[in-house]
């Protein structure tokens, strides 16, 4: 049991250091971690094999989300994916099994794939039902859907879902989520809706939502932080205020600099490309040569 707390003690300290850790030097000590983990898997047994499958699947959960959002390898993420969700089964977590079910769910959803997404997403509900899961965990689970549905075009079925999820949110909460379960909040839930108000061309609610998730960003969503200012920048290329738009832009890469993330780049060049027509401003100019500058375009082509 001493063993399988200590691993459980270490997995904790790679949860927090996952917002402001380089994702390459993390994922590579997570790698290295897993082959330990398993190694030690082989010899347990009963209770402490159990523990240290959950804390395995947690650390191959972790991982894929690097790969998938930080590092934009869905190949990869998609087949850590899989061994978290055996290690998932092994322990029983079935909560867990949940959380990793949906995030394969973005993988095909990210490219439109309409009808493995469903059928992932309705397994990671099933698997929650298995479970005592919290509001936290019922309302992210609507807003990976309702993200899903706003890639494929479908606006009026996300927000329905984002609504729901508001609902969920703002209502009476029996169970607390578990210690890994760190990604969601209400200021996550704020930056989901403010992305699919965007896309369905609602700019002053996309406006109003997506500042009100900046202004509540804590330690711990430096990750989300330039997302956020990616959208708000193509709020305001969208409104024809290219100046402005050039501003949260540049504020992203501020953020991006001490934090990279592949999935804030990625709003970056989506705005950048809204802003071809404005290309000769001086504005445009100046983030053309912020985004690519040494350190940028370094970091774009290492991840």
């Amino acid at each position: 049991m001493t063993i399988a707390a200590d691993v459980a003690a270490i997995m904790a300290a790679y949860r927090r250091m996952y917002p402001t850790v380089a994702p390459g030097h993390l994922l590579a000590v997570l790698v290295e971690h897993n082959h330990m983990v398993a190694g030690l898997l082989e010899e347990a047994t009963g209770t402490a094999r159990e523990r240290l499958a959950m804390s395995l699947a947690e650390s191959l959960l972790l991982a894929g989300r690097i790969e998938f959002f930080s590092l934009q390898r869905p190949a990869d993420a998609d087949a850590t994916y899989i061994n978290a969700l055996q290690m998932a089964a092994v322990a029983d977590d079935s909560l867990l099994g949940s959380a990793i079910l949906a995030h394969t769910a973005f993988i095909p959803g990210w490219v439109k794939d309409t009808d493995p997404t469903a059928d992932r997403i309705r397994a990671a509900r099933v698997y929650a039902r298995r479970a005592p899961a919290s509001v936290e965990h019922l309302a992210w689970l609507d807003a990976v859907e309702a993200e899903c549905a706003t890639i494929a075009g479908n606006y009026d079925k996300a927000l329905k879902l984002i609504h729901h999820a508001e609902d969920l949110m703002a209502g009476p909460n029996e169970h607390q989520p578990p210690d890994w379960f760190t990604w969601f909040s209400s200021m996550r839930l704020a930056a989901f809706k403010g992305n699919t108000e965007l896309k369905a061309g609602r700019l002053v609610q996309a406006r109003t939502t997506l500042q009100w998730a900046l202004d509540s960003a804590t330690t711990g969503d430096e990750k989300q932080s330039p997302v956020i200012l990616g959208d708000l920048a193509a709020v305001e290329a969208a409104a024809g205020d290219p100046e402005a738009a050039c501003g949260y832009a540049e504020q992203a890469l501020d953020s991006l600099a001490v934090n990279w993330y592949a999935t804030g780049m990625e709003r970056i060049m989506t705005v950048r490309k809204a802003l071809d027509a404005h290309a000769d401003l001086d504005c445009v100019r100046r983030l053309d040569d912020r985004l690519y500058g040494w350190h940028n375009t370094l970091s774009a082509l290492r991840h």
